[in-house]
C-alpha cells in the first residue's frame, strides 16, 4: 500500500435470504472495485451498509435492530434490501439514518456511498477477482437467475418488494457461472423467488454461449450447467409440469438429485386461502419425480397456525407429511407480514396454538428424518468438505442431498482416527476445505451421517481452469 492513503472502511452487514446474499456480494464487488476496504468492526468503519430483510415481522425486527446497533456505533448508516422499499417503516425508529434504497439498488447504495467518502481513485486499490467478491466460502456460490415474483401468496410481500419477476439472460447466467468454476467453485446453487418459472417474462428467448444460442428455460438452463463439471442444485422449485425434465437430469447424474420446493401446506382449504399453486397434487407429484429418480432428496417448508387452519386442516398436513416422507423439512409459525393479505383475514390462530402444532409437527418429521437418514447407513457416498472439525482427521462435509445452513452434515473422519484400512491410509490433514470425497456411512441421526473417508476425488470440472471466459 502506498504510504500515505486514506484507506476508505465500509462496514457490511447482511441479513435474510441468499437471494439478499447475492445482492450484498455485487454490492461489496462494487465497493471493492472502486477501492473501499471492508472494515470488520464497527471501530474501523468510516459508514456502515445494512441489507435489510423486511419478509416477516421478525425479520423486519432483525433488520431495525441492526441498523440502530449500526447507527449507535458509527453515526453513519445506509439502508438497503427489501426493508428499504417501506422507508417509513425505518425512519419511524430512525430518522437519522443516511439514506435508504430499496432492494437491488446497487447504484443508489454507492451513490450514498459517494455523498459520506468519495472513493479511492488509486488504480492499484481497486483490482478485484473475475469472479467478485463473494461472501461463501470460495468452494460453494449462489446464481441468482431471475428476480421478483409474479404469485401473489396471501402472506408474503415480495412482489412488493421486489417487484414482478425479471430473468436474465441464459448466456449471462451461464458465463458467471462458467467463471464461477473456472475459478475454484465446486457447487454451485441456483436460486431465485421461483426457479420454475425462470425466463416466462422473457418468453425464454435466446442469448449467446459460447458460440451457441440457449433459452432462458429451466431445462436448457440446468442442461448447460450440468456439462461443467460442477455440483448444480436447485432451490425453490414450483411443481410445475416441466420439472420432471429436470428431474431426469438429475436420475443421469448431470445436476445433484436434490429439489427445494416451498410446499408451504397439505390442506387444500388453506392452500386455497393462501393462494398457492397445485394445490392437491403434491403426493401425485412427489410420486412420479421419484419414480424417475429413486435418489431425489426433497427439502420443503411449511407454515403452520394460517388465519383458518382448523386442527382438520393440521391433521391433514400431518397425514401428508406421513405419506410423503419428504427428506428435509422446515416448519414456521405463520406471522403477520405488515401489507400482506393474510394480516387481514379472519379466525386468526392463537399464538399457543400455533406453537403447540410446531412442536407436533417437528415431533413426526424428525422421526421419518430418522428414518430417511438411517436408509443411508452401509452406503459409500460423495460428500463436499466444508469446515474441520475438533481434532486433525475429524471433518465436516455434506452430502448431494444438503443444501450449506439449512440441512444436515457429515461427519466424517480419516487418518488415525479412522478404523478402515482405507479411510486410515488417508493421512490427516491431508484433506482440505472444499475437497470431495467418498465416505462410508456408519451412522446416522435425525439431521447428520458419520462415517469414514475412503477416498479423496480428483476435481475435474469441464472448464478451462483460469482460461477464456467470453464476452460477458
Amino acid at each position: 500500500m502506498t504510504q500515505g492513503v486514506d484507506i476508505k472502511k465500509v462496514g457490511f452487514i447482511s441479513l435474510g435470504c441468499p437471494k439478499a446474499l447475492v445482492d450484498s456480494e455485487r454490492i461489496l464487488t462494487q465497493l471493492r472495485a472502486e477501492g473501499y476496504h471492508i472494515a470488520p468492526t464497527y471501530e474501523e468503519a468510516d459508514t456502515v451498509i445494512v441489507n435489510t430483510c423486511g419478509f416477516i415481522t421478525p425479520a423486519v425486527e432483525e433488520s431495525l435492530s441492526a441498523i440502530g446497533e449500526a447507527l449507535d456505533a458509527t453515526g453513519k448508516v445506509i439502508v438497503t434490501g427489501c426493508l428499504g422499499e417501506r422507508p417509513e417503516t425505518i425512519l419511524e425508529r430512525h430518522p437519522k439514518v443516511h439514506s435508504i434504497t430499496g432492494s437491488q439498488d446497487v447504484e443508489g447504495v454507492m451513490d450514498a456511498i459517494h455523498e459520506l467518502i468519495p472513493p479511492d481513485t488509486n488504480p492499484f486499490t481497486s483490482l478485484i477477482p473475475d469472479t467478485g467478491v463473494k461472501l461463501t466460502p470460495k468452494h460453494y456460490a449462489y446464481l441468482k437467475i431471475a428476480e421478483g415474483c409474479n404469485h401473489k401468496c396471501a402472506f408474503c410481500i415480495i412482489p412488493k418488494l421486489r417487484g414482478l419477476q425479471v430473468s436474465r439472460d441464459a448466456g449471462e447466467v451461464l458465463y458467471e457461472a462458467f467463471r464461477l468454476i473456472a475459478s475454484g467453485t465446486k457447487e454451485i446453487m441456483v436460486i431465485s423467488q421461483d426457479t420454475s418459472a425462470y425466463g416466462v417474462d422473457i418468453r425464454h428467448r435466446e442469448s449467446e454461449f459460447q458460440g451457441g444460442q440457449v433459452k432462458a428455460h429451466l431445462i436448457d438452463l440446468a442442461t448447460k450447467l450440468g456439462e461443467m463439471g460442477a455440483w448444480v442444485r436447485m432451490h425453490y422449485v414450483y411443481p410445475y409440469p416441466h420439472v420432471d425434465e429436470v428431474v431426469k437430469l438429475m436420475a443421469e447424474g448431470k445436476i445433484l438429485p436434490y429439489l427445494d420446493v416451498p410446499l408451504q401446506h397439505a390442506s387444500p382449504k388453506v392452500l386455497k386461502a393462501m393462494r398457492r399453486p397445485g394445490a392437491g397434487k403434491q403426493l401425485e407429484t412427489i410420486k412420479r419425480w421419484r419414480d424417475i429418480c429413486p435418489d431425489l432428496a426433497i427439502r420443503s417448508t411449511f407454515i403452520v397456525g394460517f388465519p383458518g387452519e382448523t386442527e382438520e386442516d393440521f391433521q391433514l398436513l400431518l397425514e401428508f407429511l406421513r405419506e410423503a416422507r419428504l427428506d428435509r423439512v422446515g416448519c414456521f409459525t405463520y406471522s403477520d407480514v405488515e401489507e400482506a393479505d393474510a394480516t387481514r383475514f379472519a379466525d386468526q390462530v392463537p399464538e399457543e396454538v400455533k406453537q403447540d402444532r410446531l412442536e407436533r409437527f417437528m415431533a413426526v418429521q424428525q422421526e421419518i428424518s430418522l428414518e430417511r437418514m438411517q436408509e443411508k447407513i452401509g452406503r459409500v457416498i460423495e460428500v463436499i468438505i466444508d469446515d474441520y472439525n475438533e481434532e486433525p482427521g475429524q471433518l465436516i462435509g455434506r452430502s448431494k442431498w444438503d443444501a450449506p445452513g439449512i440441512d444436515g452434515s457429515v461427519m466424517c473422519v480419516h487418518g488415525e482416527l479412522a478404523e478402515s484400512e482405507a479411510a486410515r491410509a488417508i493421512p490427516a490433514g491431508s484433506i482440505k476445505i472444499g475437497d470431495i470425497v467418498r465416505v462410508l456411512v456408519e451412522d446416522a441421526d435425525e439431521y447428520d451421517l458419520y462415517g469414514e473417508i475412503i477416498e479423496v476425488l480428483p476435481w475435474k470440472p469441464n472448464v478451462p481452469m483460469l482460461g477464456h471466459f467470453g464476452k460477458h
